[in-house]
């Protein structure tokens, strides 16, 4: 029997941990070489101008920060054992930096099949062989869906813990033996309920078969997920954004993708995660800050803000603007030289309305009416005996005579100035509104002063909503290839619409829970969100399996659900340790903080979750008992591990350990209560590991 070679990196041959230590020694070598010919690459001979330069070093400067090795991050966190090479599909993502094998390096090799090391990112080495696969090449599949069932051609799936970055133990699954029982991972498990300090982190070691079957969806479709809390919805969104990257990159760098969140707080807490996994292009935002065409400085009641969202308001903007459209009875006279030319009134009319029956944009139109009188003239020049040109035409269609006509005919219209004559103005509001909305609905949307100028007028985020899409009415909104939309259940008709325009020749991906819809407007049925999205077509799927919510936590919050959402299906734990869970009735605040204390002991982070209206007295407490604490949003930024919340702010954040106060006041603090028991469920579903939830005053009845 030969001795197996020692491995030059200190690896012994006769342990295999040892052996992916070596390999993932190497692998870091490796990607700090590639970042190193990177940061070397000379382009002053390459470009034609300074712009072309620019462009290109910008260019560089992504690559390098994409090749970034994060020390506590692990480069590869799986590997698997093909029994045969993979076929043609699955080597063809060889020029996306995932094909051939490691080729021996790392202990295994062309043995029976090959074998990869699946991580965040492609990994070659200085021969161009991969020592790490990009998680989502189609050879990576695997890892996520091969099972003793389907093994998918797999002989062996082995999976990694780490330390920090420190490599410290490895975990094998056997596909291919019968005689191995299938068994539940427990490095999966750990990496699930690893305590979570700072913001939201990517799951690509943790993905699951449910869920890789929507990451790896088609950029074709529109995908609709429903999942309840701990599903990892959020996480399969974002996932899914670098996929598409991957699998679709020259298109999307073309078109552009977006996600939207529902507040500052959330995107902050899930702005690394793209970044971990080498994505630095992907925008980020709110509804609000798409549709800031003016300066938001009011807030409506409840009842106007319903009624403005409503997806019939968009019918009358559309009447509003077109009603500035006036059919022609006169003749427009252009004189040229010593020619005059008459176009009269039934021509003139039968362009307008034929650009009215087009339904075109209401600029579009503007813009191409002058051209087509400028038309009718160069006809008349023809049959004269003239020879005109296009640049006749174009002379023509600015002849101060046909401008004039233009602006009687199609004046322009300014979106911002529209809607607040419609907010102010009764009487052009009932006008256009008549048989939409009744005289009720009408008042209510109504402001009580008269404005006179739009910068003046306190416009509200709904109000803001309308201008854009009266602004879509007058000229186009540019479309993006892909947009991811979170927390969607909580937006209304009118705001699905504006996400929808972002979209209009491209997909998206909309993530949400029905049972956590906590405004007035907040979506009854998918079907109905994806047709205001302008995406009917869009498939809907549900993740009801919860990896991060524990068990006792869950099922004591889905008592709610009969109550909120009696459709849905109740979350299932996956999670072997059932957490922490506890009732406290407590006598003031001073308990409330030793609860706080008593969680801070643990590794992890805390957040003290309470009703909008009690933060300033557990603020004021916490600092009297010297304890220090940070907002929602300040995760990423502060090492303080306690973040008080207040629960309007509290959806799609997640923490170690929770302490909620005062459920009842959670609900009072809506102007239902119904809204206010789905404010409460989010709250109670924010725990990863622990939650006590303290009460002076009785717990809601549905809670019993």
């Amino acid at each position: 029997m030969s001795t197996p070679a020692a491995d030059p990196l200190g690896a012994r041959p006769d342990d295999p941990l040892s052996r992916e230590r070596s390999h993932l020694a190497s692998s870091r070598s490796a990607l700090r070489a590639m970042r190193e010919d990177v940061e070397s690459l000379d382009i002053k001979d390459v470009t034609a101008n300074w712009v072309n330069a620019e462009v290109l070093s910008r260019q560089i400067d992504d690559r390098i920060k994409a090749l970034a090795d994060l020390s506590d991050t692990p480069l590869f966190f799986g590997r698997l054992n093909y029994l045969h090479a993979p076929g043609a599909e699955q080597a063809e993502s060889a020029s996306k930096g995932a094909a051939r094998s490691a080729s021996g390096k790392g202990g295994g090799g062309r043995r029976a099949g090959e074998q990869f090391y699946i991580g965040r990112r492609h990994v070659h080495d200085a021969d161009g062989d991969p020592m790490v696969i990009d998680w989502r090449a189609p050879v990576s599949q695997p890892f996520y869906r091969a099972s003793k069932k389907d093994p998918l051609d797999v002989s062996l799936r082995r999976r990694f813990g780490y330390t920090g970055g420190d490599l410290t133990a490895y975990e094998d699954e056997h596909l291919m033996d019968p005689a191995e029982a299938a068994a539940t991972s427990k490095l999966l498990q750990q990496e699930i309920e690893r305590p979570r300090v700072g913001p939201m982190r990517d799951i690509v070691a943790t993905i699951q078969p449910e869920q890789d079957e929507i990451v790896r969806s088609g950029l074709g479709g529109t995908v609709c997920v429903q999942g309840g809390p701990g599903t990892g919805k959020t996480a399969v969104g974002l996932h899914r954004v670098a996929y598409l990257l991957y699998a679709h990159r020259e298109r999307l760098a073309r078109t552009g993708t977006l996600v939207i969140g529902p507040n500052k707080s959330f995107l902050h807490y899930i702005e690394q995660v793209l970044p971990a996994l080498g994505e630095l292009t992907v925008r980020q935002g709110t509804v609000d800050d798409l549709v800031a065409h003016v300066e938001v400085r009011g807030t409506d009641e409840a009842p106007a803000a319903v009624i403005k969202g409503d997806a019939r308001m968009a019918e009358v903007l559309r009447r509003a603007i077109y009603s500035h459209v006036t059919i022609p009875t006169e003749p427009v006279m252009v004189v040229r030289g010593s020619r005059r030319w008459r176009v009269p009134a039934y021509e003139l009319e039968a362009i307008v309305r034929e650009l009215l029956d087009r339904d075109i944009r209401y600029g579009a139109a503007r813009e191409a009416l002058p051209q087509r009188i400028a038309h009718v003239v160069l006809v008349q020049m023809e049959r004269s005996g003239e020879a005109p040109d296009d640049r006749v035409q174009d002379a023509v269609a600015r002849n101060a005579a046909v401008k004039a006509a233009v602006k009687a005919m199609w004046p322009p219209v300014e979106p911002a100035k529209l809607v607040l004559r419609l907010l102010t103005d009764a009487d052009f509001l009932a006008t256009h509104a008549d048989g939409i909305l009744d005289e009720d609905e009408q008042k209510t949307i109504l402001w009580a002063k008269a404005v006179r100028s739009v910068k003046a007028a306190k416009w509200s985020a709904p109000d803001a909503v309308l201008i854009d899409e009266a602004t879509d009415l007058v000229q186009r909104t540019h479309s993006l290839g892909h947009v991811v939309l979170d927390e969607a259940q909580d937006l209304s008709p009118m705001q699905y619409r504006a996400v929808g325009r972002r979209c209009t020749t491209g997909s998206a991906t909309v993530l949400g829970d029905l049972a956590q819809g906590t405004t007035p407007w907040a979506t009854r049925s998918w079907d109905e969100a994806l047709a205001h999205l302008g995406k009917s077509d869009g498939v809907i799927e549900e993740l009801t399996a919860g990896f991060r919510v524990p068990t006792d936590v869950i099922t004591y919050a889905s008592r709610l659900l009969p109550h909120i959402a009696p459709g849905l299906t109740p979350v299932a734990s996956v999670r072997e340790n059932p957490g922490f869970f506890d009732l406290r009735s407590v006598a003031d605040t001073a308990e409330v903080v030793a609860a706080c204390e008593e969680l801070l002991r643990n590794e992890g982070s805390t957040g003290l979750i309470a009703a909008d209206a009690r933060i300033p007295a557990l603020a004021e407490a916490l600092t009297s008992a010297g304890i220090g604490y940070i907002d929602p949003g300040e995760e990423t930024t502060v090492e303080t591990r306690l973040t008080l919340v207040p629960a309007s702010l509290a959806k799609g954040l997640e923490y170690d350990y929770v302490v909620l106060d005062e459920p009842q006041a959670v609900v009072d603090g809506e102007p239902d209560e119904r809204t206010g028991l789905r404010r409460l469920y989010v709250a109670l579903t924010r725990a990863v590991s622990g939650l006590i939830v303290t009460h002076a005053a009785p717990l809601p009845s549905q809670l019993a």
